[in-house]
């Protein structure tokens, strides 16, 4: 049986010859409501009605009314309804706005409206470098969209860091970092005198409101994108999607019905049939330098620790390395593992310890024969990137990766 939701219904009375920027007010509120992605709004067309003024208009023959009565009727889930009043009553001189709470049952595909994520820190071309950094290293942000006279021309992601402004670790890792070292990475920031501009991705790949999840999702696993700026029909603003954040519609929609044209195929697959089979792998007595070059040399950027009979006793991942030197005060030691694990791949310093020093006993992990949607789910339930798969004596089997399921999710 259809699930009843909770839905908001916007009503606007208004008159025929209401109208605002030389447009008939109801088509202007309509025309809004479609660039934003709205579920759905319709507008009726009265015979007879009376307003503020208490005059009578009417569509009798003998008394043909110029201004009858119009209601624009506007019925979505009640958050982007509360978005969109606003400018509704920004538009609206004279008349009536109704807001009604309601249960209604939606046959709608999944939209990006429905997912993204509203709050949005933006910047400006010419935001200096160490404000934009900031912002993602000590913010709630993973990507800034760069807007110019509001329109977006670039964004500014952890991977630009890296790759146009020299910082040497990603930024997770970089946040492992002592306070001194974080604020000398901001100085060499500010110092360098480089803008916004001058390190964003342009031009930005966006995702209209009313895109389906499906497209968004084929769209970021075939182009190997993380993060989407999301814009209505005019290029405005929306919001921003991430890839967990498609991945959760999914979820969410999988748990009310399995059957929906738009949940991917590949939810009916296990973890065995995407799994990394050739999974770093390290003992717990392996010394310090052998598990660093272990996790230099994979884009996993881990290890798990095993044990002769291939048991799985914990994962070491580069950002542990990096916690744990940074709480032993030996900032020489500590800068020369940045560099061992920065794009330069300097060789590092002599380190002492061993794998068991470091490693994280608490391991993510699911059976070669859990559905894919139960993986997912556990993926987004932890905010994990990868999963290792283990047998029923929790031997190591191999390792799901969240970039895979994407692909797989979307066809490709």
């Amino acid at each position: 049986m259809p699930t009843m939701q909770d839905v908001a219904i916007l009503r606007v009375f208004t008159g025929e010859s209401a109208h605002r920027n030389g447009r008939p007010l109801h088509e202007l509120i309509l025309e809004e409501a479609r660039k934003r992605g709205m579920a759905g709004a319709t507008v009726v067309r009265g015979f007879m009605g009376f307003g503020a003024n208490s005059l009578v208009h009417t569509a009798k023959i003998l008394r043909l009314s110029e201004d009858l009565p119009v209601i624009v009727e506007i019925v979505d889930v009640p958050e982007r309804v509360a978005d969109f009043l606003p400018l509704v009553e920004k538009l609206i001189d004279e008349g009536t706005i109704v807001l009604q709470e309601a249960k209604a049952i939606m046959h709608c595909p999944m939209r990006i409206r429905d997912v993204m994520i509203r709050e949005v820190a933006t910047i400006a071309p010419s935001t200096h470098l160490d404000q934009a950094a900031k912002l993602l290293l000590h913010g709630e942000f993973k990507a800034l969209p760069v807007l110019e006279s509001g329109e977006i021309v670039g964004i500014i992601t952890g991977g630009d860091l890296l790759q146009r402004a020299a910082m040497p670790l990603r930024i997770d890792v970089q946040r492992q970092l002592p306070d001194d070292m974080r604020a000398e990475q901001m100085r060499l920031f500010k110092d360098n005198g480089l803008l916004a501009k001058d390190i964003m991705t342009s031009p930005v790949v966006t995702l209209n409101v009313k895109t389906r999840v499906a497209d968004a999702l084929a769209l970021m696993a075939r182009k190997k994108i993380k993060r989407l700026p999301v814009v209505d029909d005019d290029g405005r603003m929306m919001g921003i999607v991430s890839r967990i954040d498609v991945l959760r519609a999914i979820i969410r929609a999988a748990a009310v019905t399995r059957t929906l044209p738009e949940l991917p195929q590949g939810l009916l697959q296990t973890a065995k049939d995407v799994m990394y089979r050739e999974v770093p792998v390290v003992a717990p007595d392996t010394p310090l330098p052998e598990v660093l070059e272990a996790i230099v040399a994979t884009p996993l950027r881990r290890v798990v620790v095993i044990d002769a009979k291939r048991k799985v006793l914990g994962i070491v991942l580069d950002r542990d390395m990096v916690a744990l030197y940074a709480k032993m005060e030996e900032p020489g030691v500590l800068r020369s593992l940045i560099g061992a694990l920065s794009p330069s791949g300097e060789r590092p310093s002599p380190l002492g310890g061993t794998a068991k020093d470091v490693m994280k006993t608490q391991v993510f992990s699911v059976s070669p024969d859990a559905p894919l949607i139960d993986v997912v789910a556990f993926m987004v339930d932890k905010r994990a990137k990868r999963l290792v798969v283990v047998d029923d004596e929790d031997r190591l089997l191999g390792m799901v990766d969240r970039e895979v399921v994407m692909r797989v999710l979307a066809g490709s």
